[in-house]
């Protein structure tokens, strides 16, 4: 089989196409989350913490001073930024909550697949030990 023949039978199977489609949902489904976040969780938390802004929360390695995260990029300052990484652990949180509820309500209309019950299948040597079984009980 030769390699364009090859990635055109991966390709065009389900799940691959499943996986792409549920990567760009995703991606979308992310950004509305980040804005959720960036846009209105945060100023809310930062009103809640006195009016701090959680982006400038930062240490600088080099104990210079700067008011902002941003003026510390300008300087090429090493800087620690609790902030950005606190913004990112919130926003995961609020993304797993949001995934979680979605599947739950997805679940909720899926149909229940119905369970058909399969009759055991009696193998030959099942069936031989059947007979040895009955002819054995049948002796006087």
């Amino acid at each position: 089989m030769g390699f364009v023949s090859e990635f055109k039978e991966f390709i065009s199977k389900g799940n691959v196409l499943d996986l792409a489609v549920g990567v760009i949902i995703g991606g979308a489904f992310g950004k509305i989350v980040t804005s959720l976040t960036d846009d209105i969780l945060m100023p809310i938390l930062g009103l809640l913490t006195g009016g701090h802004d959680f982006t400038n929360w930062f240490l600088s390695l080099d104990n210079r001073h700067f008011e902002t995260l941003e003026e510390a990029k300008k300087a090429n300052a090493a800087t620690i930024n609790y902030g950005l990484f606190l913004n990112a652990i919130i926003t995961f949180l609020l993304m797993a909550f949001a995934i979680f509820w979605l599947v739950k309500l997805a679940n909720r209309f899926k149909k229940p697949q119905e369970v058909v019950p399969v009759e055991p299948v009696t193998t030959k040597d099942q069936l031989l030990l059947t007979e040895i079984r009955d002819a054995l009980r049948s002796r006087p």
